[in-house]
């Protein structure tokens, strides 16, 4: 073999216009402008090629090296031009792979994401479950409507529902590599619905238990005060969605009305919009009575840490052998004033914290029926609290 290392770092500075092999195969080209390039010569499959390794930019030490990682695919029987591009293909595929993509989606819309880190984590279960571990490698450039449908035909009819949401969050992807630069079929999401049919699943709502049997249960609830007991009062007699109460603050509680931020409103398009919720007297005893198992000025704070789960109050329910959901107790009092009240439908609607009539007709209702909301509440609360002992009671304000 031909000597190597036969230029030295001082030497390459000031080397004239020419060639000067270094040995190995390693050569250096120095133009007449007073620039250079080093470049690797060697013969493959009976074929003899040059390639480059950069400009003289690049040391002489760091061009030996590389020459030697080189002359070591040679010697495997493979040509380093076509393994250099090869490599440089699969690593631009790699950084459009639909992982990466679906990460960085996830990122761009965490500020929008309603809730804590971890109920926003819930936008990105989908995909992470049933879409990434059989599409997450593949370039997004690369997905069609076949790919897709066999990622979710698995889960298309038998969890409907999941299987909409991963569809819908893969869609967000394909926009986000768009947006990006990156060539992608938009219309792939589309096509796949097309190829999978309509699905077959009927979804079931969420068991409420009847408003006549709520007293018994509620009288149940009073017989122990533990931080869930009072969460479920607490929700049982506002109607509100089991996060709301699940992280409610001191700081939102302004006399007797609970201000509820907007971004912790479910469906509502305005997320800086507050909304009221009026305390009836019982109300009041029970976020009196949390206040004393308040942690960071969060009344149901869960003994570890942060506050308490959905599943904590689910299972409650579930272990007194009920079918019902905390849910659930929002179609109980909907129920109930339908059947028992003559609320106007605006009026029962807004109980619920839901958003009716057109956007024109918001505009001109500039009301939330805080007053007629607080008195329909006050009821509830009766018609709730009827079965509870009279030591458990307080005296409705006249």
């Amino acid at each position: 073999m031909r000597a190597l290392n036969r230029l030295s770092a001082v030497s390459v500075k000031k080397l004239a216009p020419g060639k000067y092999a270094d040995g190995g195969g390693l050569w250096l080209l120095r133009r007449e402008d007073g620039g250079g390039q080093w470049f690797l010569r060697y013969t493959i499959h009976g074929r003899r090629r040059e390639m480059g390794l950069g400009s003289t930019e690049v040391s002489l030490k760091d061009a030996r090296e590389s020459a030697a990682k080189w002359r070591a695919v040679v010697r495997a029987g493979k040509d380093p031009i076509k393994e250099r591009d090869r490599q440089k293909r699969e690593a631009a595929r790699n950084l459009h792979i639909l992982a990466d993509i679906a990460e960085d989606a996830f990122d761009a819309r965490k500020a929008e994401l309603k809730g804590d880190g971890k109920k926003a984590g819930r936008w990105f279960t989908p995909l992470e479950l049933h879409v990434l571990p059989t599409l997450g490698r593949l370039p997004v450039s690369e997905i069609d409507q076949r790919d897709i449908r066999d990622a979710l035909a698995p889960i298309w009819h038998a969890k409907a529902d999941t299987a909409r949401k991963a569809m819908n969050r893969l869609n967000l992807c394909l926009k986000h590599a768009a947006a990006l630069g990156l060539e992608v079929d938009l219309q792939a999401t589309e096509k796949a619905r097309a190829l999978l049919g309509k699905q077959r699943h009927t979804p079931e709502s969420i068991p409420a238990m009847p408003w006549r049997h709520v007293p018994d249960f509620y009288e149940a609830l009073v017989e122990k005060d533990s931080i869930t007991n009072l969460a479920l009062r607490l929700l049982i007699l506002t109607g509100m969605r089991s996060a709301p109460v699940r992280h409610i603050h001191e700081s939102q509680i302004d006399d007797d009305v609970w201000i509820i931020p907007g971004e912790a409103m479910k469906g509502r398009k305005d997320t800086t919009k507050e909304f009221r919720v009026p305390l009836s007297e019982e109300a009041e005893a029970v976020i009196e009575k949390a206040e004393e198992y308040s942690r960071d000025g969060y009344l149901f704070a869960n003994p570890k840490k942060g506050v308490i789960s959905d599943m904590a109050m689910s299972q409650h329910m579930k272990r007194a052998g009920l079918k019902y959901r905390p849910h659930g107790f929002r179609s109980s009092l909907r129920d109930w004033l339908a059947e028992t009240t003559d609320a106007r439908h605006e009026v029962a609607e807004m109980m619920l914290g839901h958003t009716t009539g057109s956007s024109v007709e918001r505009a001109y209702r500039r009301t939330d029926f805080l007053e007629p909301r607080r008195e329909l509440l006050e009821r509830w609360a009766r018609h709730v609290t009827s079965r509870v002992g009279k030591k458990y009671r307080r005296r409705v304000r006249l």
